[in-house]
């Protein structure tokens, strides 16, 4: 294995987490987190929504968009996340080095880094074990 880490599509990811909520996290291979948000979205619409609300919402009968409110803010926000998550995974994906072999961004937050230490001080992130990988004008070209 090279070492190298796959490139997602960010556009892909929030697709996906608009047909079903978390179902773009699982296509970023973060389980926790669509797990976490399908809790999320379960806790919203039991405890903020009315159960007459839901019973017509699954039965496709018309619902009032005001009381469903929470439920499609929740989803909304998974959809925004996963598309978040799906750019900075790509953005660790394009850390590269200087050519005297300094980090110049952090693989982790993607802040650019203090070249005189060996962590992020943004993030805590340490640096001292960190393989790079040469970007390719492919890569850079496809988002």
């Amino acid at each position: 294995m090279d070492g190298s880490v796959s490139r997602k599509r960010p556009w892909l990811a929030a697709v996906l987490g608009v047909f079903a909520t978390g179902l773009g996290h699982v296509y970023l291979r973060r389980l926790r987190r669509a797990a976490g948000w399908l809790v999320a979205l379960l806790g919203v619409s039991f405890l903020f929504v009315d159960e007459a609300a839901l019973t017509a919402l699954v039965s496709d009968n018309p619902v009032d968009p005001l009381a469903v409110a929470p439920v499609v803010f929740v989803g909304a926000l998974s959809v925004i996340d996963a598309y978040l998550v799906a750019r900075a995974h790509n953005a660790v994906a394009r850390i590269t080095a200087t050519p005297d072999g300094a980090v110049t961004h952090c693989p982790s937050c993607g802040r650019e880094l203090d070249p005189s230490i060996d962590f992020c001080h943004w993030c805590t992130t340490d640096l001292s074990e960190l393989e790079l990988r040469p970007v390719d004008a492919a890569d850079e070209s496809d988002d």
